[in-house]
């Protein structure tokens, strides 16, 4: 089984980005947009839902897979990557790119949004501002490319555990 924690990417400095307050999606809503989209909601799917909403922190596809049977022994694996891929379509959940390669997924905020991952905790926390217009045009002029997308997920420690690690020094 592949490990999916992120490495500590050092050099950044998190105190000046602004973060955005959380879209609160229920299991409710999340029900909604996959019916909007022609999905029944069988149990299966349920359990994927609940587990998103409530984990509070980024899952990978075997966590979310483990947690759902814990609500739906007959939770399969396809089901949650099926789900999952539904609800990325649907911008309610966003794939988050991990340093090993490695994809996790987390709810989404509203608009255009990146993710600061906690590398000891796991939580994940949503910021909108990533101000990269004139890196993306000097990287335009240097390469040829036309830039048309980009994603941007930053770790560190939440305040939380850095807390918690200034306590037990």
């Amino acid at each position: 089984m592949v490990s999916c924690l992120p490495h500590i990417e050092n050099g950044f400095h998190l105190d000046k980005i602004e973060l955005s307050t959380p879209t609160v999606f229920t299991e409710a809503s999340l029900a909604e947009a996959l019916a909007a989209r022609g999905y029944k909601l069988t149990q299966p799917r349920r359990a994927v839902l609940r587990v998103i909403v409530e984990a509070g922190q980024r899952l990978n596809p075997a966590e979310i897979h483990t947690r759902a049977r814990k609500v739906y022994r007959q939770t399969g694996l396809v089901t949650v990557y099926r789900t999952l891929d539904v609800l990325v379509e649907c911008g309610a959940v966003r794939k988050v790119h991990e340093s090993d390669g490695c994809h996790a997924y987390a709810l989404a905020g509203e608009g255009h949004g990146h993710h600061v991952i906690c590398a000891k905790c796991h939580s994940v926390m949503e910021f909108e501002d990533c101000n990269l217009a004139d890196l993306f045009k000097a990287v335009q002029r240097r390469t040829g490319y036309k830039i048309e997308g980009h994603w941007l997920e930053l770790f560190g420690q939440c305040p939380t555990c850095r807390r918690a690690a200034t306590t037990n020094r």
